[in-house]
């Protein structure tokens, strides 16, 4: 049977019959829309981009090419101060030394305020044990005694470590302040504005009417114990001068008791130090420990101290293990930064210590103080 191929319609050909079947409907239907109003010509606006719109802490990272690095975040103001400062500190020796008293090294103040209600702190390690009664002082205006409270934070320590070196400087508790607190405050790593004014003005009045005992246990029946007040005497006179400066004209004497065994028990601190880590109340303690611990480390045999112990020291707040421990490696490598000479070496059982030069050269320590020794901190004056 043979085919005419005239007759055969070429291929696609129905397709585009139907399409055109298909498609004059709705050109029609178009058309009646148009003349109704009811369809638009202009392309339709579409939504805006959910990152645009979205608030920027929910807005997707752009994905970065393979290969390539997201550019860094700029650091902090404390991030840059400890580069700088551990920059600095790697270059050259200190030029002014602060000081902090042995067994503040071994137990610290509170790292944070424990309340108006709390009366006593007391903390213990190893041999040293500390316990802080707050004073009272009388309010001028109201004629009544106020509750001062615990001193407490970084503030406390600050005002410590400055007035110890100043004592020590001068070789008399009777310490000249300067004749602004403004820059008092600047000198100890503040920033001097009022809100810091006013935190030291009342931690240093905490300072002064604490109660303070020390005891050194010397034995199974033997124990040397000090009851002091740091501060004996001070007066803030708050008159302000035409640039709205808070003038401190007035002297800060320290005690005897505390003078004396501070000059006995003295740890050097570089101020730069103790500056940048001013923001951290674990950094302080953890940086004057290692400063008072690593050069008497023996050279041949290292110390290792395990985590539980790191916790009992420096771990108030913590009762987590290891929520501590996260916290205490942050803080750990804030303070190396500041003391690069010191040799540390921490793996899952905790940290060993190895001996290290301290952070202040011993010539350039005070004629009144010495660096503390074991045998020094236990043997009665």
């Amino acid at each position: 049977m043979s085919i005419d191929k005239k007759n055969v319609a070429p291929p696609g050909a129905l397709d585009n019959d139907k399409s055109a079947a298909v498609a004059a409907p709705d050109a029609a239907r178009v058309a009646s829309l148009q003349a109704a109003g009811l369809w638009r010509t202009e392309p339709p606006t579409l939504p805006a981009p959910r990152e645009a719109t979205a608030p920027a802490h929910r807005r997707r990272a752009k994905k970065v090419p393979f290969g390539f690095r997201r550019a860094p975040s700029p650091p902090s103001p404390v991030h840059r101060r400890l580069i700088e400062t551990g920059s600095e500190i790697s270059l050259s020796p200190a030029a002014r030394i602060l000081y902090q008293h042995s067994a503040f090294t071994q137990v610290g103040l509170p790292y944070r305020d424990p309340g108006a209600s709390v009366c006593e702190w007391d903390r213990e390690q190893g041999r040293v044990a500390l316990k802080i009664s707050a004073g009272e002082a009388r309010d001028p205006k109201t004629n009544r005694w106020l509750k001062l409270g615990i001193p407490f934070g970084p503030k406390a320590r600050l005002i410590l470590a400055y007035l110890n070196g100043e004592a020590l400087r001068s070789g008399s508790p009777v310490i000249e302040v300067e004749d602004s607190l403004t820059a008092f405050v600047k000198r100890i790593g503040l920033s001097g504005h009022g809100r810091d004014i006013r935190v030291v003005k009342d931690q240093l009045a905490r300072l002064f009417a604490a109660q303070i005992r020390m005891a050194i246990s010397l034995g199974e029946d033997h124990a040397r114990q000090v009851n002091a007040h740091i501060v004996a005497g001070f007066e803030l006179w708050f008159a302000k001068n035409e640039r709205q400066r808070v003038l401190w004209p007035t002297a800060v004497q320290l005690s005897l008791d505390y003078f004396e065994s501070l000059q006995r028990h003295a740890v050097p601190l570089d101020e730069r130090a103790v500056a940048a880590l001013s923001h951290s109340a674990m950094g302080l303690d953890i940086y004057a420990w290692l400063a008072q611990r690593l050069h008497r480390v023996d050279p041949h045999r290292p110390q290792f101290i395990p985590w539980t112990a790191l916790k009992d020291q420096f771990g108030q707040g913590y009762s987590r293990l290891r929520a501590f421990r996260a916290a205490f490696l942050v803080v750990l490598k804030a303070v190396t930064t500041q003391y690069p000479s010191a040799a540390l070496e921490i793996d899952r059982r905790g940290l060993t210590l190895r001996n290290s030069a301290p952070p202040v050269a011993r010539r350039l320590v005070a004629p009144g103080s010495r660096a503390p020794s074991v045998a020094a901190i236990a043997r009665p004056s």
